[in-house]
């Protein structure tokens, strides 16, 4: 804002600019948000290369890998559900 008025100050002294071609925004450096690299694409079209993902689906699929490995581990070394078998002995009559 302030240097839309520091420009709009500066070519007042001119007198053939409109007063609307003074107001009107300029984008000097809007370039440099445009990406300089290979296109970024999601996980499922090419599920072979992670360093062409994007990165919230980098993020989704190592998220799930640690927790299927977590879960893996955890099922692995508490051993699951033990059960019990109580086999009744049977008695001679």
């Amino acid at each position: 804002m302030a240097s839309r008025l520091v420009a709009a100050a500066a070519s007042s002294s001119s007198s053939s600019a409109s007063p609307l071609a003074r107001l009107i925004s300029r984008r000097r450096l809007a370039g440099g948000a445009d990406p300089h690299g290979p296109a970024k694409v999601n996980l499922w079209q090419d599920p072979m290369s992670p360093s062409k993902w994007k990165e919230e689906h980098f993020v989704l699929a190592s998220l799930s890998m640690w927790g299927v490995v977590m879960y893996g581990g955890f099922k692995i070394f508490a051993g699951g559900k033990k059960e019990n078998k109580n086999e009744a002995v049977p008695t001679q009559v």
